[in-house]
């Protein structure tokens, strides 16, 4: 075998050495998916996803998720952005106010867990079903103020109206 041979396979067997060396360790994934719906709030007359996940894995410190949720309005995706802290095993993820939620629909979700300098450690992709169209919700809510006090707007001479007003979802 010639030196310059040798050479080659000398430099590629202390690059294939070093390499695992420089790759995140693989193992299970830090964050376990534990449930997910849509909340509708009749009262406040407005609806989000609701994202729980818990922790199976730590992750460092200065870790985030970032979680993408459809838009069931047809506009851009909504995205949330959390600071994963080390003594929490639950993470609780809300989106931004929802409108034309409908039953049965799938919506697509996807969440991030990014460490602190911004490498992806792991991605979920999941989808979650409404079993109602957001048209059960009030148009307006229903209670203002932090004493939830009627909404004068509905509530005329504060007597309920004979028929709620329902939301509707632009066309």
């Amino acid at each position: 075998m010639s030196t310059r041979r040798l050479t080659l396979a000398a430099t590629l067997l202390a690059v294939m050495a070093v390499l695992p060396a420089c790759q995140r360790e693989t193992g299970p994934d830090p964050l376990q998916l534990t449930g997910k719906m849509f909340i509708f709030n009749y009262r406040l007359a407005y609806a989000t996803y609701m994202i729980t996940l818990t922790k199976t894995q730590p992750v460092p410190d200065g870790s985030t998720v970032v979680a993408t949720f459809e838009n069931p309005s047809g506009g851009p995706p909504l995205k949330l952005d959390r600071t994963l802290f080390q003594k929490l095993d639950k993470i609780v993820l809300e989106s931004p106010d929802v409108t034309c939620v409908k039953k049965q629909k799938p919506y697509s979700v996807t969440i991030e867990v990014k460490g602190p300098d911004g490498a992806i450690l792991q991605t979920l992709k999941t989808s979650v079903i409404s079993n109602l169209d957001q048209d059960i919700m009030p148009a307006q809510a229903l209670v203002v103020g932090p004493a939830y006090d009627k909404n004068p707007d509905v509530f005329k001479n504060g007597k309920a109206p004979e028929h709620f007003q329902t939301a509707k979802c632009p066309t």
